[in-house]
């Protein structure tokens, strides 16, 4: 196991961005503005609703965000998708956070339900990705998650069954 911190601020997530946190070819979050968080508050490999791990992350909503503007025109939502290309992110995030080398690579999910919106009112959307299942073989290297989205408190996005990969070549 890695000996990486529990939390992390913007700058070390650009980090990990620029491929810099968990070294070159590991696992690495995307750049602005396809970053969907601000900060990761909590972390862990045996935590979480299982004991098998956890992420709890935090993204600040405002209104001048890039997706309100062409999503949709006069009817401002934030696309379900990024929420879910969030949980993913975080789900690869705690791959590279154990040490666990290769770059992250989403591989589905197994239900997904959206049950609110993110307008430009919102202030906050908390993450919660909790671990079914973490396996790392001489083959593979693989989380399974199951994750919610919340904006201000309220539940909004609830998904079952997430897998995300590392991959060294």
């Amino acid at each position: 196991m890695a000996d990486y911190p529990t939390s992390f601020g913007k700058e070390d997530l650009l980090k990990c961005a620029r491929g810099e946190l968990f070294g070159p070819g590991n696992a690495q979050l995307p750049a602005p503005p396809m970053l969907m968080m601000d900060r990761i508050t909590d972390i862990s490999s045996d935590g979480g609703l299982h004991g098998k791990g956890h992420v709890v992350a935090e993204f600040d909503i405002t209104p001048d965000l890039w997706f309100f503007d062409c999503h949709f025109p006069g009817n401002p939502i934030m696309p379900g998708c990024l929420g879910l290309d969030g949980l993913w992110q975080l789900t690869g995030f705690n791959l590279g956070w154990r040490g666990w080398l290769g770059r992250g690579y989403a591989l589905g999910v197994g239900e997904v339900k959206l049950t609110g919106m993110v307008r430009p009112d919102r202030k906050m959307l908390t993450y919660k990705v909790d671990f079914t299942k973490a396996v790392q073989t001489r083959r593979l290297t693989m989380g399974v998650a199951d994750g919610i989205v919340e904006a201000d408190g309220e539940v909004i996005y609830q998904v079952k069954d997430m897998k995300v990969a590392l991959s060294e070549s």
